[in-house]
């Protein structure tokens, strides 16, 4: 069950504009093929660790709770290899000796950290959880790649889950997940794993920054989210004409508007706020829900879809029935 909800992005914004100019942009290039027309970037000092505890001290003050049995953080940009963000975090926040662990499933972290919260809460394992997703990918960006330059920000988003019964607003009541490591190859940071440590010969400098690419990346995003969303409406008997909204990961605005058409869902049913904050990864689709709250462009009862495509290849689907709620919002 949803129980509390909050998204920050960090407060420097950087208009199409600003972009450096050596990547010869401008505002209608970058709106036209992205839809992206602002998005936020964290300042020297500022980690992943930083937003996700804003994220989280914001779902927790919207949920009305300063407790909970398990910390869960979604990220691919952690602020150390190790030890994982989630232990660190539950000890920022005060949260004792709780459990807490990472998940990496790439841009579909939230989704599968939504179904890893949702099944140890089914377990008995815990009755209340707060998930965090949170990316920094400018820190990843190569300074001469403008295609990814252009669509990336930086941001955080949290909910806090608990124990209740199926069918109760703010029930999560299905899932869909799935992966394809074929691709694993096709959004990647090549360089600062084990592989590099086990063959540094392999592997130049700038194989340390992210590398994606798009064209295979966007055929591939558009049908797995759309058979996963199709896959979990199944599941939960919903058609699509019953859906109130869809929240997708937010790629880029053509990903979203062709996974809207392949799902026949017009696109005052989907939900998007890229335009304002740009891909931010794993705390995309929170981020985005966050947001749609503050603008009350969702409702108590609405039923709602949830879908992402990320690296690895990942990807995942969740239908929900979403509650009464405010944010914790913080910014």
């Amino acid at each position: 069950m949803l129980q509390g909800l909050a998204g920050c992005v960090p407060p420097r914004v950087v208009a199409n504009d600003e972009l450096p100019a050596h990547w010869e942009t401008d505002d209608a290039w970058v709106r036209r093929r992205t839809g992206i027309g602002t998005r936020h970037w964290v300042d020297e000092g500022t980690s992943t660790g930083d937003l996700a505890l804003e994220a989280a001290e914001g779902a927790l003050k919207s949920a009305g709770t300063s407790q909970v049995d398990m910390v869960l953080v979604a990220t691919s940009t952690p602020d150390h290899p190790m030890p994982a963000m989630a232990p660190v975090l539950a000890s920022k926040l005060g949260l004792g000796t709780v459990a807490a662990f990472d998940v990496s499933a790439v841009c579909s972290g939230f989704v599968y950290a939504l179904a890893t919260a949702s099944g140890m809460i089914a377990a008995g394992l815990a009755s209340r959880i707060l998930l965090v997703a949170a990316d920094v990918y400018s820190t990843l960006l190569a300074p001469d790649d403008r295609s990814a330059g252009v669509v990336f920000g930086d941001g955080a988003g949290a909910m806090v889950l608990r124990a209740g019964k199926r069918g109760e607003p703010g029930s999560v009541l299905a899932f869909d997940l799935g992966s394809d490591g074929e691709g694993h190859d096709l959004i990647i940071v090549p360089a600062g794993g084990a592989r590099d440590r086990a063959e540094p010969s392999r592997y130049a400098p700038e194989d340390k920054h992210f590398q994606m690419v798009g064209r295979d990346v966007y055929q591939h995003a558009v049908s797995r989210m759309s058979e996963s969303a199709l896959a979990v409406l199944k599941n939960v008997g919903w058609t699509t004409d019953e859906v109130d909204r869809v929240v997708a990961h937010q790629a880029n605005a053509r990903i979203l508007n062709a996974v809207g058409t392949k799902l026949s869902i017009p696109n005052d049913r989907v939900v998007s706020n890229i335009s304002r904050v740009g891909n931010t990864g794993a705390a995309s689709i929170p981020l985005a829900l966050s947001d749609a709250v503050d603008r009350n462009e969702i409702n108590a009862g609405d039923k709602v879809l949830l879908t992402a495509f990320g690296g690895g290849f990942t990807w995942g689907s969740a239908a929900m029935l979403w509650p009464e709620i405010s944010t914790g919002k913080s910014n």
